[in-house]
């Protein structure tokens, strides 16, 4: 028999869906979950990551899935957790992750930029989290409750972020959906949590760790004396996922290597 901690974090049998999952954060909680025996399907727009990424997971042993989605599209988002499920049978946890930058001057912000970034991070997120909730609300009512719904905030959620207030004003309603949903599902034994990342060093973000001013400003302020990695963050998403967070609900994960208490 497998040791306790082992058997406590062991996902053989569950299905993660992640959006935004052939790179970066998304990818690095893929992977962790993966490797802890998980089956994962991740959702993405590009078509070469995507298989890059399935690749990548099957090497762990398990079923991995990806499908072409764009998160801001509803009825995509519909179809696709339709074939998910036909191609996974259940969804067991949702990681929310699927996301896009971008900075302008708020007073020179056009609406066409404000929207471009809300359509994906947060009406991306609520197409998404829909349907993972009525996917799990249904499998409880036929006996089968729990489920895990995380959504991926941001450090610009809780700190200034200069002429990136669409990202932040995004990336803080999250916080606040997860702790409504938290409160919503209970009943249903589904989880709600977000995690909110520090400076993480991906292809998103790496054009600003490449500009030594922002290198200079930022790095003296992280304890931790160096970017976060993708890798950072499997640790919480298996936690999330499994039987040890069942009681752990409404909460806010800022994994930022020290940076905000500095």
């Amino acid at each position: 028999m497998k040791p306790y901690t082992e058997r406590m974090f062991d996902l053989t049998g569950k299905v993660a869906l992640v959006t935004g999952g052939n790179g970066g954060i998304g990818l690095g909680m893929a992977e962790a979950v993966a490797k802890a025996g998980a089956s994962v399907c991740i959702w993405g727009t590009n078509a070469d990551k995507n298989a890059a990424a399935v690749a990548q997971l099957r090497e762990h042993g398990g079923k991995a899935e990806a499908l072409m989605v764009d998160v801001s599209d509803e009825a995509a988002v519909a179809s696709a957790f339709a074939e998910t499920l036909e191609r996974l049978g259940r969804v067991d946890a949702c990681f929310a992750n699927a996301g896009v930058g971008g900075r302008a001057r708020f007073h020179e912000m056009s609406k066409e930029e404000w929207r471009r970034v809300l359509d994906v991070n947060l009406d991306g997120l609520f197409h998404t989290l829909r349907a993972a909730a009525a996917h799990m609300v249904e499998r409880s009512k036929a006996h089968d409750p729990g489920g895990r719904l995380v959504g991926i905030s941001s450090l610009g959620a809780i700190m200034g972020m200069a002429q990136a207030e669409h990202y932040a004003g995004s990336k803080g309603a999250v916080v606040s959906i997860m702790q409504a949903l938290a409160v919503e599902y209970a009943r249903h034994g589904v989880t709600a949590n977000s995690i909110l990342p520090g400076h993480i060093e991906t292809a998103m973000t790496a054009p600003s760790y490449k500009w030594p001013k922002f290198v200079d400003a930022i790095m003296p302020r992280i304890p931790m004396r160096r970017w976060g990695t993708p890798a950072d963050f499997g640790g919480i998403a298996v936690y999330l996922m499994s039987d040890a967070s069942a009681y752990h609900t409404g909460d806010s994960f800022l994994i930022d290597g020290g940076f905000r208490v500095f």
